[in-house]
Parts: structure tokens; sequence; C-alpha cells
């Protein structure tokens, strides 16, 4: 997840439902006064569209109109306990919300998890998609660590309240209290199954990095310089195997896109400009 810096949307951004034949999704959407592509930015575990939001203005000031979406029963888009939390069921959602927003080329993009989503939707809907990228992101499965348990949360959730998970979480953490207020109302508005799912699929989702490579997509690959989810030499070999080569974006960790959302652009921007 991603923390804000502050909850004010920039000029030009505006909170949007996005209707689909899968559904609604609540997204942060800009237009651009002449656009010539879209741009869709897929989030990760327990994050949000927030998490793209103060990139959102700098991607329509270069003429790409954009779209950045909570997922299938995450934050403020509805799910049950019986939709399709697959990879499969996330990257269908991506590509109807592509169709919906836009009849423009769509170039994607999948922070953290979404990465996963995104590989997923390259190989499945090829069509829907003018570019790849994978931000602070892997190859498959991201893992156990003492760092961050995630088989632990797997068997806690639905037996532990979230409001308990989310202040053992937070415990220690001093944030302004509009932040405060709005992480906690972010993940307890998840839908369990979907947390669930998307925990089990860091826990064991395949390498399909070779498949992407395959598809002969444009592909480019970045991390914030301190990123601590994949490992940094994942993160690069990933990138070698798509045959390009890893963007750092300084003066960031896992979240660029609200830690240094101009860094990322310096770094991101001429692919799609390029594309």
């Amino acid at each position: 997840m991603s923390t804000p810096r502050t909850l004010e949307l920039p000029e030009g951004v505006a909170e949007a439902t996005i209707e689909t034949d899968r559904g609604r999704f609540a997204a942060h959407v800009v237009r651009a006064a002449d656009p010539v592509a879209h741009v869709l930015l897929i989030p990760g575990w327990t994050g949000s569209k927030e998490d793209f939001t103060p990139l959102l203005p700098l991607l329509a000031s270069i003429g790409f109109d954009a779209t950045s979406y909570d997922q299938r029963g995450q934050f403020e888009t509805p799910g049950t306990e019986h939709d399709d939390y697959s990879l499969a069921g996330f990257s269908s959602d991506a590509a109807a919300i592509a169709d919906a927003c836009s009849p423009l080329p769509t170039h994607l993009l999948g922070h953290s998890f979404g990465g996963l989503v995104a590989q997923a939707a390259a190989l499945e809907h090829t069509a829907s998609w003018r570019t790849l990228s994978l931000l602070d992101s892997g190859p498959g499965a991201l893992g156990e660590s003492a760092e961050r348990p995630l088989g632990m949360f797997l068997k806690v959730l639905g037996k532990v309240p979230l409001i308990d998970i989310h202040h053992y979480r937070e415990n220690g953490v001093e944030r302004p209290p509009a932040i405060s207020a709005f992480l906690e109302r972010r993940f307890t508005s998840n839908t369990v199954a979907s947390l669930k799912a998307m925990t089990q699929h860091l826990l064991a989702a395949p390498d399909r990095i070779g498949g992407v490579r395959e598809l002969h997509l444009p592909c480019w690959v970045g991390r914030g310089a301190d990123d601590d989810a994949w490992p940094h030499d994942i993160q690069a070999d990933m990138a070698r195997r798509l045959g390009v080569e890893i963007h750092v974006v300084p003066e960031s960790a896992h979240s660029p896109a609200v830690e240094n959302p101009h860094g990322l652009a310096d770094a991101w921007f001429p692919f799609l400009l390029a594309n």
C-alpha cells in the first residue's frame, strides 16, 4: 500500500465510477486536453486508486488520459465473498475498465501485486494494451518473510476483525490524523475474500515472465531506490528477462508514485512517449 501525503485531489483529477460489463469500479481519472493515449494504473495489495493520484496530472500534462482504480473488493469498489478473485478475474476487470474508459490505445502499469495482475492481463488480453509497465513488482510470488508475514496475515483474515488487524499494523506509527483516518477506512473497507485472494497470490503466484516476453509487447520495469518488497536482484533479473534495463527512482521506496512522482515521471514518461 501507499500512504498519501495529502487527501486533496490535484487540479484536473476527479473521482469517478467506471461502469463495465464486469461491474462498477471506483476510480480517479484525469483527461488531457488533446489526448494521444490512455494509461491504466493497477494498485497493489491493501492499496487503492490513491496510490497513483499525484502522478495523474503529470500524465495529463504530456497528453495522456489516465485512470487509477480500486480493484474488485478493494476499498471503494464493491466485492462479494463469491466474486472471481483469481488473477484471471482481476486481469479481466482491468481489460473491461480499459475498454469502458477510452477508445484510445491503453498503456498498462501494475504496481506491486498489481504487477502480477498486469502480467496476467498482458497474457490473457494482449490486444487491449499498447505497452506493459511493472513498478516495484516481481515475476511471481513475493513469498513469506519476517518483514512481511503473509502466511500469518492469511490465517487471521476472517477470524480477527479488520480494524484490529489495522491497529496492529499501525501500532507505534505517527501520522497526521486525517491520513490515519483514511488508512483505517481504506483497510477496513476491503472485502475479506479479496484480501485473502490477493495474499494467496502473493504467496503462490507462478513466474510468467517467459510468456510475457514472448508477446513482444513493449515493456518497462522500475522500482524505488529503497523498495523493500521483491529483492532488488530479482527485479533486475525480471527486467533482463524482458529484454530491458530496470529504472531506479531516487528518493522513493515501495511507492514512487506518491513518494517521488516527478522522479517516477522522469524515469517512465520517455518510455510512454516513445511507444
